[in-house]
């Protein structure tokens, strides 16, 4: 019996942690995959405050892993399958945990364009890690698909790998921030194709060529690449806690400031809960809230 189990151990969880161990509370952290999350996809953090020209993402959560640890909270490897969010119950791969209450930092997966050839050519051209394959693509011309922030650090970090990096995005303008975006424009093997959606994966035994759709005109093209990179968001690993707690119609935990979820005792906090920014700095504040309102829900139980 614990006083409170966090899910997942990315900055959401390992911060909710630091804050409860320094409350003293009897906590251990569940975490299906490598203490960091989803983040370690990116090579560095840019915008992480107090460390000028970004800090490479392991190192920043190594060191946040060791926080936790010198406290003595444990990081057990292990996948939730079910939550009984009225007991405090957590039933994993490999045994049940209690507590007095439960923090949910269970984090997102890359969400899918879900268009023909992208199943069959995952890990054969098409990824969601620029991080991870971008070696693969030396001197190769890769297509990635998507406006956001993350398409623009990995466009930039796979032009020191790839002859060519060409940006498909469905508006007109991206979504990034503009500093990202200047940075994209000064590259000379970044290119654009706006108000274009990527409609197929094409290939043999790898991906050749993409099928092009341009929103404007309506016609399609084969555009001839060797690999393509998918970020068009994320989708929250909640399924485990469906018709369990409320969440919106992606499956984004609603959660209040205090970090409060619909059933008492239960917090969320990170990437699953539904809110305005995705980033780690405020999953680092999310976690940290969640954390203290845990330590208040249990020491108000306790007297």
């Amino acid at each position: 019996m614990y006083d409170l189990i966090i899910i997942g151990a990315g900055p959401a969880g390992l911060t909710a942690a630091l804050y409860a161990g320094r409350s003293r509370l009897n906590t251990v952290i569940i975490e299906k995959m490598s203490a960091g999350g989803r983040i370690l996809m990116s090579e560095a953090i840019e915008n992480y405050p107090g460390f000028p020209g970004g800090v490479p993402t392991i190192e920043l959560m190594n060191r946040m892993e060791k926080q936790v640890k010198d406290l003595g909270i444990k990081i057990e490897s292990d996948e939730v399958l079910d939550l009984d969010c009225e007991k405090k119950t957590i039933v994993t791969s490999s045994g049940t945990y209690a507590a007095k209450a439960v923090i949910i930092a269970s984090g997102a997966h890359p969400r899918k364009l879900n268009i023909p050839g992208e199943k069959e050519f995952t890990g054969r051209g098409v990824s969601y890690c620029a991080t991870c394959d971008a070696p693969f693509y030396k001197d190769k011309k890769v297509v990635l698909v998507g406006g956001g922030n993350a398409v623009a650090e990995e466009a930039v970090y796979l032009s020191r790998f790839a002859s060519s990096v060409s940006v498909v995005h469905r508006r007109q303008d991206l979504r990034a921030s503009a500093i990202l975006q200047e940075k994209m424009q000064q590259d000379k093997k970044i290119s654009f194709i706006l108000s274009s959606l990527v409609t197929e994966v094409k290939g043999g035994k790898k991906v050749e060529a993409v099928k092009i759709k341009d929103l404007l005109s309506g016609k399609e093209s084969e555009f001839s690449c060797d690999g393509v990179f998918i970020y068009i968001g994320y989708e929250p690993e909640t399924v485990f806690l469906k018709g369990k707690l409320q969440m919106d119609e992606v499956g984004f935990i609603i959660a209040n400031d205090s970090m409060v979820t619909s059933v008492e005792g239960i917090f969320a906090c990170g990437d699953c809960r539904k809110k305005s920014l995705y980033q780690v700095i405020n999953a680092c504040g999310d976690g940290a809230v969640a954390a203290d309102s845990a330590y208040k829900f249990i020491a108000d139980r306790s007297k």
